[in-house]
């Protein structure tokens, strides 16, 4: 649960004048499905929290980048089509193993061991580019002409600095890892940039250990890439040690003289690469590259434009003492927050409705659209209770419940009772509404276990517990409730399927057997139709 990246992302996002967070969903398998609140700009949204990866990518099946955070001893676990793995330590038959399955599936991964990317003015993955200060001082708010790719994510940081800084900006940026075997290579990326006609040169960051190196060679010789190419290898400091040197990375380990830093700089050099003296000089010789390209025409560089201000959390600020001392507190306070300088999360929020713009909201839709395509009670219910919209059958099912149960008022004793109960913060148990929740419970729990309906009728009278949603005081098998007939014979003509219905129906003709009054009444009828709905109307998964 990165909360913090991406809270990141989503300002890097909304920096970037993107319309909506590239951010739609996290997968935290240690809770429930839930919501969690993030800041888009000034004002506050919800994303949504999946326990299960499956669930999370039927629902967002658009999505195409996952960023696994997972750890080292559980990333192999998790990744099914992941594009970055952060975690570093990964055993390295794991990551073999997980390599020849992204292969076979024909999946992108970045990493292990990387912070990511960014593509500057669209999206960045993870923490990658830092701070909001840092990604305005870089302007990764919007593509500029160069490309790069490094095996270092802290050093791809230092690159989009020194890009900033000399030319017209980041057009995209990797770091691949520093894992022995990374899932992309430099030449998967540099293949990328070379077919991008907005990229105009491209910078490659390699290091002491490996041959990817002498790929980029070969490439340039045969003509394959033929862009302005900026190259140097970290690691020209190892022919002082007298000995094999070990640098940070799993993968920065000369075990030869031609996968030392100096040899493979120098090899670039001859094939036609601009390398540096040294990494000092790395500014200055993208600065000429990148200027001779403009002079020649390659690159025309764009107008600057301002990015859009992103206010400062309010715990960050009173952490740095940007609001003062309580006598000043709530001026200067009110002054920043109206300004937008600053954003505070509100007490409480709802996804429900919206009446913050020029017109009501429920769950996103406009109350004028919802008029003019006459959604109905139901649809307007549908909205309402699981935020989304339901077909048309289902939504009539709901106004047809809420029809049949409207005699459940002042009028009923027992439903004014609890009525002022409820008013008061008590409870009169399962009695009244409480019959319809613990009946669909029980009937769906049956039914996905495979229990026949003798078997769970047998069960529940040997532990003494009443099978809730049978019996009514009045009706009976030669009375019958025409509330429950009229929505029966609705269920079963218009919903796709009624197992759970159809399961309680068995049980009802064992019940009423022994006592003609244990039918299925109106309670324990809804109740196990709305698990059918839910479960088989295209618009739910069995968690959400």
């Amino acid at each position: 649960m990165q909360a913090q990246a991406v809270q990141g992302m989503m300002d890097f996002d909304y920096v970037c004048s993107r319309k909506s967070p590239s951010v739609v969903a996290m997968i935290y398998p240690f809770t429930d499905d839930h919501k969690q609140k993030f800041y888009w700009g000034h004002k506050e949204v919800l994303v949504p929290c999946f326990k299960n990866m499956a669930d999370c990518m039927k629902k967002h099946p658009d999505a195409d980048v996952l960023v696994s955070f997972a750890s080292l001893r559980s990333a192999y676990e998790s990744t099914i089509r992941s594009i970055a793995i952060i975690a570093e330590g990964i055993p390295e038959n794991l990551t073999r193993k997980l390599l020849k399955m992204a292969n076979e599936k024909g999946v992108c991964i970045i990493g292990p061991a990387t912070v990511g990317g960014v593509k500057p003015g669209c999206f960045k993955i993870g923490n990658t580019g830092g701070m909001l200060d840092n990604i305005l001082a870089s302007k990764l708010y919007r593509p500029g002409s160069v490309a790069y790719v490094s095996r270092s994510g802290g050093m791809s940081n230092e690159l989009n600095n020194i890009i900033a800084l000399n030319t017209d900006g980041v057009f995209e940026g990797i770091a691949i890892g520093g894992d022995r075997y990374p899932g992309t290579t430099f030449m998967d990326h540099i293949f990328r940039y070379q077919a991008e006609p907005e990229v105009k040169m491209i910078v490659m960051l390699g290091e002491v250990g490996g041959v990817e190196e002498y790929k980029l060679i070969k490439a340039m010789g045969d003509g394959r890439v033929n862009k302005p190419v900026v190259a140097w290898c970290i690691g020209t400091c190892a022919k002082m040690f007298t000995s094999e040197v070990q640098f940070g990375h799993a993968g920065a380990c000369a075990n030869a003289d031609t996968e030392t830093a100096e040899v493979k700089n120098k090899a670039l050099t001859d094939a036609g690469a601009y390398v540096p003296r040294s990494f000092d000089e790395l500014g200055h010789l993208i600065k000429e590259v990148y200027e001779k390209l403009v002079n020649d025409g390659t690159i025309v560089p764009r107008p600057e434009e301002a990015p859009p201000t992103v206010p400062m959390d309010y715990a960050w600020a009173r952490e740095l003492g940007l609001v003062g001392k309580p006598a000043l507190f709530m001026t200067s306070l009110c002054e920043k927050l109206e300004l937008g300088l600053i954003r505070k999360p509100a007490s409480f929020m709802t996804s429900i409705c919206d009446e913050r713009g020029q017109e009501l909201l429920y769950a996103g839709i406009p109350i004028t659209d919802i008029f003019k395509e006459d959604m109905g009670i139901g649809g307007v219910l549908s909205l309402l209770w699981f935020q989304r919209r339901l077909p048309r059958y289902a939504a009539k099912f709901i106004e047809m419940c809420l029809m049949v149960t409207a005699d459940h008022g002042p009028a009923v004793s027992g439903a004014h009772n609890t009525i002022v109960c409820a008013r008061a913060g008590k409870d009169l148990g399962e009695r009244f509404g409480g019959a319809l929740d613990a009946a669909a419970k029980q009937f769906s729990e049956a039914v996905d276990s495979g229990m026949i309906p003798m078997e769970f009728v047998n069960s529940m009278r040997k532990k003494g517990i009443l099978i809730m949603g049978i019996g009514h005081r009045v009706k009976s098998i030669n009375n019958p409730d025409m509330r429950v007939e009229i929505l029966k014979d609705y269920a079963r003509k218009n919903f796709p399927a009624t197992p759970i219905l159809d399961y309680a129906i068995e049980v009802e003709k064992i019940t009423t057997s022994k006592k003609p009054n244990l039918i299925l009444n109106v309670d324990g009828f809804i109740g196990v139709a709305f698990v059918d709905l839910l479960r088989n109307c295209g618009c739910f998964t069995r968690y959400a």
